[in-house]
């Protein structure tokens, strides 16, 4: 990384980092100017950022230990 030797981040770790906020950002918009009820957008947007934060979580200190992760 740029700024400090602690992170050793890649190009790869920035292009899954900014694909993941991209089409989070682009299913939330999808969801808010599509779905026309309001309890349906509002668990659709609440499952969209719970499978973000667990993704994220997952991606960066490998909490459930999966391939995915890294482990």
């Amino acid at each position: 990384m740029q700024f400090t030797d602690e992170v050793n981040w890649t190009l790869i770790d920035f292009i899954v980092a900014a694909s993941l906020l991209l089409s989070t950002g682009f299913t939330l918009n999808f969801v808010i100017r599509h779905i026309k009820n309001t309890h349906y957008r509002i668990a659709l947007s609440l499952a969209t950022f719970i499978v973000f934060l667990l993704i994220w979580v997952e991606l960066a200190v490998g909490i459930f230990g999966t391939p995915f992760g890294g482990q």
